[in-house]
């Protein structure tokens, strides 16, 4: 599969702080979404160890539809690497199933230990046309900063 897209980010949290947000499903269900956007109460799976499940939806009633993503962790290595695949559907039915044969993404989450800080680097891989990729990755720009302002209000 070919790089999409990565982005970024420096935090000024340990590098265990910021693991929990990206593994705990509590802490996913208060950031992981766009900052004008939210997720969906109760949508958030996060089994972080190889084959658990990750999947949450994100409510985007505002435009008339609900964005669900799913997947498996492929790679876990504690305070360094997630790795999973991301499904994504808009029918609530075809999430809560979860088929494992979904039409997928792979997605690679890095962590490092900074001397005060914590650093992330989000990479989706896959095929999609270049208009979506950019929409992408401001997407993830704007779950970067969801997540700046969740460690700040939450620390």
């Amino acid at each position: 599969m070919q790089l999409l897209y990565f982005v970024e980010r420096e935090y000024p949290v340990s590098v265990q702080r910021l693991w929990s947000a990206w593994t705990d499903a509590r802490e996913l269900e208060n950031w992981y979404s766009p900052v004008y956007l939210s997720v969906i109460p109760g949508s958030v799976i996060s089994e972080p160890v190889l084959g658990g499940q990750w999947a949450l939806g994100i409510d985007v009633s505002a435009n008339g539809f609900n964005a669900y993503f799913w997947g498996r962790y492929e790679e876990v290595i504690e305070f360094k690497k997630l790795s999973h695949s991301l499904s994504y559907s808009q029918d609530q039915l075809e999430f809560q199933l979860r088929e494992p044969t979904a039409e997928s993404h792979n997605i690679v989450i890095e962590f490092e230990k900074l001397d005060e800080s914590a650093w992330v680097k989000f990479s989706q891989f896959g095929e999609m046309d270049s208009e979506q990729v950019e929409a992408s990755r401001e997407g993830m720009e704007s779950y970067l900063d969801n997540l700046e302002q969740y460690l700040e209000n939450h620390d």
